[in-house]
């Protein structure tokens, strides 16, 4: 069950409240490079993230996403630190958020500079809780980037800017740890209702840091905690997205595209499983109508998982049994496996678009 926060607009996208949990990343080239960066953020909108963030570090960077800004209709995020004139400009230059630490910026006076700016302009910010870059007074207090120490920066920052009258941010706390992560959110989602952008900051490459994401923004999207998110991993963030569409998929969150249910085989497998398996998703990623589609190996679970598919493959001795909505259409032979299975996924997509 999902615990209702309040919404923040940024842009034409909602953030908590009603809406779906949306997918964020994150531009890797250099924002100067003006026509690369245009191009990467049209891919990753194309690749499905809801959000995207452009890195704002300096005066040159500024120009640039002000360039960018107007190559772009969806909304556009820029990530700033340590300079409060930059975050300034990117919400003068169109900005729908800033990311911004205010632990970076230190001086409370700047940071609500900025609030006035972004409530000018009616855009959004994320406070960026970070432990590696956690105050350090707090290091102090608590001995590191601890649960606690996060939970206490973000709290505080919470409040000031609700006390100062402004509501139209997230609050994201982030570690590479992923205990550290999971139990920080939670502890501040009891706090407050102030929508979680979540992350496993600095996961790694993709070899472990897709695990670390999906056991770390899994675990608190199924607690019902989170209202958008970003995967970080060391590689294309078009990786990222197409990762984060996978948790959300594994969890229910978007229904798009097949889902597909198959066993590990073992000594009772007939057929090359692996191969038809890895021939029928490669030759239905185009397809966006959610279909659940189960190919199992033996007659063991085989049955059943068909059964509860919209189409399902029960593989046996040379032939299988093809189930569609949970019964017995026909009994194909081995060599027509992939074929008939192709073509009633099609057929199915086609009836259901």
């Amino acid at each position: 069950m999902y615990k209702k926060t309040r919404e923040v607009r940024v842009g034409s996208v909602c953030i908590g409240g009603d809406s779906r949990v949306s997918i964020q990343s994150m531009t890797s080239t250099k924002t100067t490079d003006i026509e690369k960066t245009v191009n990467q953020i049209k891919q990753l909108y194309t690749a499905g993230a809801d959000l995207v963030r452009v890195a704002v570090p300096s005066p040159a960077a500024l120009d640039a996403f002000s360039a960018i800004r107007k190559q772009i209709s969806k909304p556009l995020i820029a990530d700033i630190h340590f300079d409060y004139k930059l975050a300034l400009g990117a919400l003068r230059q169109g900005a729908d958020k800033v990311r911004i630490n205010p632990g970076n910026i230190k001086d409370w006076s700047k940071v609500k500079l900025i609030i006035d700016e972004a409530q000018k302009s009616q855009a959004a910010i994320r406070i960026g809780v970070n432990s590696g870059s956690l105050e350090s007074g707090l290091k102090r207090k608590y001995g590191g980037p601890t649960i606690e120490a996060l939970v206490e920066s973000a709290i505080n920052h919470n409040n000031m800017f609700l006390d100062y009258g402004f509501d139209n941010f997230v609050v994201s706390i982030k570690s590479s740890r992923v205990k550290t992560t999971i139990a920080a959110n939670r502890l501040f989602a009891q706090a407050s209702d102030t929508p979680l952008h979540l992350g496993v900051t600095e996961a790694g490459t993709p070899n472990l840091g897709e695990v670390k994401a999906a056991i770390g923004i899994g675990s608190l999207l199924n607690d019902g905690i989170g209202d958008t998110f970003r995967v970080t991993l060391t590689a294309d963030p078009v990786v990222e997205v197409a990762l984060a569409l996978k948790i959300c998929k594994a969890l229910g969150l978007r229904k798009e595209g097949l889902e597909i249910i198959s066993c590990p085989t073992c000594g009772r497998t007939h057929s090359d499983l692996i191969s038809i398996v890895n021939e029928v998703e490669q030759k239905t990623k185009h397809i966006k109508t959610p279909l659940t589609v189960a190919i199992m190996g033996c007659v063991v679970n085989g049955p059943g998982e068909a059964e509860e598919a919209d189409l399902g493959l029960a593989l046996g001795k040379g032939r299988a049994a093809l189930f569609r909505n949970g019964k017995v259409i026909r009994t194909i032979e081995e060599e027509d496996y992939v074929q008939i299975l192709l073509q009633e996924i099609a057929n199915m997509a086609a009836k259901n678009n």
